[in-house]
């Protein structure tokens, strides 16, 4: 009951069904013990980010009671605010390259479960998950729990809390920096404020406009059907 697949070019028999089955499912493993590897990575390099910054800013803080908030103190804390930015943007753009992997993860296991498909399409209504590689396919594997809006999952993402983390750092830089030149406490608030939203929106502008262009020069291989003629679109 095997069925063989055509000739490949160089003549050599293709494989039975039992063996693409075989090679596809390690594949699929393959790409699972990867993902897993990425993500657990990314989790540690966040956990030890948020150890540094608590532990950092609480040595701020002793440190201004220590020195009755001097201009000493106020160099002590935008040097360790310098360093803390520039570890969180550099956990801020693994995190956003883990998302792209983790998008490319989700995809590829969506084509090879187009090819069980050909194997056996009685499996279809045993997959929560989809097997169409587009943009809908995509969405469908990562809300298989149910109806769940785009925002709440950009929203909830550890893209967006690391940013978050990021700007404030950043904002307390720079506010660091005005009270070290003696600026006015509303022009510090100002600059606080102003320079973590424009870093928020910034890298919200950038992420977006990366995510979108992907999808413009993307090619699925198995589309949903549906949406085969406008999955390009977006």
């Amino acid at each position: 009951m095997s069925q063989q697949a055509a000739l490949p070019p160089e003549g050599v028999p293709a494989a039975s069904a039992s063996v693409r089955a075989q090679l596809l499912a390690t594949e699929h493993w393959s790409l699972l013990a990867s993902r897993s590897t990425t993500q657990g990575e990314v989790l540690t390099r966040i956990s030890m980010f948020l150890t540094l910054t608590s532990a950092s800013l609480l040595s701020i803080a002793l440190v201004g009671q220590a020195t009755d908030f001097s201009d000493a103190f106020r160099v002590f804390a935008v040097v360790i605010l310098g360093i803390l930015c520039v570890i969180g943007v550099l956990t801020h753009v693994r995190v956003n390259n883990v998302g792209e992997e983790d998008l490319m993860y989700v995809l590829a296991m969506n084509r090879l479960r187009a090819a069980y498909l050909e194997l056996d399409p009685g499996i279809a209504p045993h997959l929560m998950a989809s097997a169409h590689d587009d943009m809908s396919g995509m969405e469908q594997t990562y809300f298989w729990l149910g109806p769940r809006s785009s925002l709440s999952q950009v929203a909830g993402s550890s893209m967006i809390f690391i940013a978050a983390v990021c700007s404030a750092l950043l904002g307390l830089l720079a506010a660091g920096i005005g009270g070290l030149l003696h600026a006015p406490v509303w022009a510090l608030y100002a600059l606080g404020f102003g320079v973590g939203l424009a870093y928020l929106v910034l890298t919200a502008w950038i992420g977006g406009r990366r995510f979108f262009a992907f999808w413009r020069s993307y090619e699925p291989a198995s589309p949903t059907p549906d949406d085969a003629g406008t999955t390009n679109a977006a």
